[in-house]
């Protein structure tokens, strides 16, 4: 009995003669524990990509970055990370509150390599881990189903420039974002937010636009 593979995957993998290697590849590559180079590999991440499944049965795929260590192994079944403050949407953590079936990437683009990771979320706000996060709204756990490392054949490869301004850190003031600045938002706005950008004035859509097209890290 296979723990990844349907009878979707099952037709594929016959019509293409692939049935053996794809059963080759899950018995010695998919783990159900994080052991210590994985656990090492994930710790060490800045970023990693997170699909959830939204309240209409439709996939999503969020990027969630932070610096090194922002997501935590826990103990070989169970990791943990923080949602910082975002756009007031909580995509992610809203569908994880009502479908916990949750899948992470974890990338390194310098190397390359990368880990995928099954498993089940819950999120909350009540976490006793989420004083130890600057700025956490939410902490997520992963109780870890599944995890295997993907062949990097064809990963880019890409060097970090430098790391984003926005990452909540306790020894600097968290800059604002620039798009709550944007003309036409300040209604809507919660009155921390409206304070800040009463502080660092208005801007046009067209001009954090123009960050964003010009790499300008102001965006």
């Amino acid at each position: 009995m296979s723990r990844l593979y349907g009878e979707q995957h099952r037709a594929l993998q016959d019509r293409f003669d692939s049935r053996r290697m794809a059963d080759r590849i899950e018995q010695i590559g998919v783990k159900l524990e994080i052991g210590p180079q994985e656990r090492a590999f994930i710790e060490a991440r800045d970023m990693f990509f997170l699909s959830s499944v939204d309240h209409r049965g439709r996939p999503t795929v969020s990027y969630k970055g932070g610096d090194p260590g922002f997501v935590r192994v826990l103990d070989a079944q169970t990791l943990a990370f923080p949602s910082y403050d975002g756009n007031g949407m909580f995509y992610s953590t809203g569908n994880l509150s009502a479908n916990p079936q949750v899948g992470m990437l974890f990338i390194d683009l310098e190397k390359p390599h990368r880990i995928r990771v099954q498993g089940t979320a819950t999120v909350s706000a009540e976490d006793p881990l989420r004083a130890s996060w600057h700025e956490a709204e939410l902490i997520v756990r992963v109780k870890v189903s599944e995890l295997w490392q993907n062949c990097p054949r064809y990963v880019h490869r890409y060097q970090k420039v430098q790391a984003s301004r926005y990452v909540p850190r306790a020894e600097t003031e968290t800059p604002l974002c620039a798009w709550k600045r944007i003309d036409g938002m300040q209604d809507v706005l919660r009155p921390h937010e409206l304070a800040a950008v009463e502080q660092a004035g208005n801007i046009s859509a067209e001009e954090w636009v123009g960050y964003i097209v010009a790499g300008d890290e102001r965006a």
